[in-house]
């Protein structure tokens, strides 16, 4: 039975914490919806109110694209973050809220970077203002072992270089796959 609340407690916290996956998803107006894993220490909480991960480069940036085209203006746009225990205890928490995106050129850049461990191919800070948060039983979700983390998109930014990153962004990080604006190098 699902369970809803205001904000995050140390209860739904310490649940974030032993969880090495999340999901994130957001929509346009019009267009596709955008639903993708996250890994990799990346997922922080700032306080019970607002959450956030550091947004690592990947093929697309349609996460941006789709909070920048949801905004109105002086607003944010929709999202959701989704945790799911695969371990012996099941339990989905969903949060959701309105998010922006803060690349290294903003003012609040520092303010939540310092939270992070730096790393190559970070893009920018997607930070979550949560208006409720929801948990749900996640009985019907398998139980899974986490391996190891995947070596691969540290090996491909190493390889790229800051610079070899930088033209990645130009070339694949500046619209959506339905053409919307990321503002990946716009104010």
């Amino acid at each position: 039975m699902a369970k809803f609340y205001p904000e995050l407690n140390e209860s739904l916290c310490h649940f974030i914490e032993e969880q090495k996956i999340f999901f994130t998803a957001t929509a346009p107006k019009q267009g596709r919806i955008n639903l993708s894993p996250k890994g990799r220490d990346t997922f922080r909480y700032f306080d019970n109110k607002t959450a956030g991960y550091l947004d690592l480069t990947g093929s697309g940036n349609e996460t941006a694209a789709h909070l920048h085209s949801e905004a109105e203006p002086g607003t944010e746009g929709r999202m959701t973050i989704m945790f799911c225990s695969f371990d012996e205890k099941p339990l989905i928490l969903r949060l959701y809220g309105t998010a922006k995106v803060i690349h290294p050129r903003n003012k609040e850049w520092d303010k939540f970077h310092l939270h992070f461990n730096p790393m190559l191919g970070e893009r920018q800070i997607i930070v979550l203002d949560i208006d409720l948060v929801q948990t749900s039983c996640g009985y019907g979700v398998p139980i899974y072992e986490l391996k190891e983390e995947r070596k691969t998109i540290v090996e491909w930014a190493e390889k790229k270089g800051e610079q070899g990153i930088f033209e990645y962004w130009k070339e694949k990080n500046q619209k959506s796959i339905d053409g919307l604006p990321t503002n990946m190098f716009d104010n």
